[in-house]
């Protein structure tokens, strides 16, 4: 999975006319992916808690000759998410419409089903699971109107390949994952697409967040050797997008290479 292609010295602009929301754009992947999409030419929302963030990641990407527009809020919520979309299709420079959804916002919980904050599940759920199958379903009945489109979900390697030391964040990524088939196939006799990246171990803000430390998380990863960057996840989903109309990338896993589990 490579970036886009540069011909003569500018990338080639395979996105151009499409209008993208990403979710969790104030850092990390969806940051990564957020400059990313707006490189190969897509008008892209940018969604997150933290509005200083996302704003000046829209500066960024305007500076870059992009366009780009800020909107925070809770993805959570359904009234921010309700809030979300409605100005999304208010946007001008957006075209007043939306093609691809990257429901990237979520946050991890360090420790197994026994250690974890149980304080924290419904957090966790609400945010990992509830909040994205929400958007997931508005953007799908929207989709299925243009009869075309892209919903781009992000689960993890632990979603798939359960770990007893994250198995209850595992499980909501276990969820995301089955909720993403069963839309996909629902919708794809609507030229709707659905996928799942499953990212394996990516360096950024969510190991702080979730409470990694040096003794549950660190040490057990040392003989990995080079983790994952944002913006290898940001290729992928990119890629994915770039593909035909009649080819859904239904599922990637994207791993560091040394990473033997999960």
């Amino acid at each position: 999975m490579t970036k886009p292609k540069e011909v003569e010295g500018k990338t080639n602009k395979f996105l151009s006319g499409k209008t993208a929301i990403v979710t969790g754009a104030s850092s990390g992947i969806g940051r990564a992916t957020a400059l990313t999409l707006a490189q190969a030419g897509a008008a892209v929302v940018l969604h997150a808690r933290r509005k200083d963030r996302i704003t000046k990641v829209a500066s960024d990407i305007q500076a870059q000759g992009g366009r780009a527009y800020a909107v925070a809020g809770d993805a959570s919520s359904v009234s921010d998410i309700d809030k979300l979309l409605e100005r999304t299709l208010s946007w001008k420079e957006g075209g007043g419409k939306y093609d691809i959804v990257v429901v990237n916002a979520g946050r991890g919980l360090a420790g197994s089903t026994l250690l974890s904050d149980n304080s924290q599940w419904q957090e966790l759920y609400q945010l990992n699971v509830i909040g994205a199958a929400y958007l997931m379903r508005c953007a799908a009945k929207y989709l299925i109107g243009r009869k075309s489109g892209d919903i781009v979900a992000i689960g993890s390697v632990v979603g798939r390949n359960i770990s007893p030391f994250s198995a209850f964040y595992g499980s909501s990524k276990f969820a995301i994952g089955a909720i993403a088939e069963g839309l996909r196939q629902e919708v794809c006799a609507h030229g709707v697409r659905v996928s799942l990246v499953m990212p394996g171990i990516v360096i950024s803000e969510f190991q702080k967040v979730a409470g990694y430390s040096e003794e549950n998380f660190y040490k057990g990863i040392d003989h990995m050797g080079k983790l994952l960057e944002p913006q290898a996840i940001a290729d992928g989903i990119c890629w994915l997008l770039t593909q035909p109309p009649h080819v859904n990338v239904s599922e990637i896993m994207i791993r560091p290479t040394g990473q033997n589990y999960p």
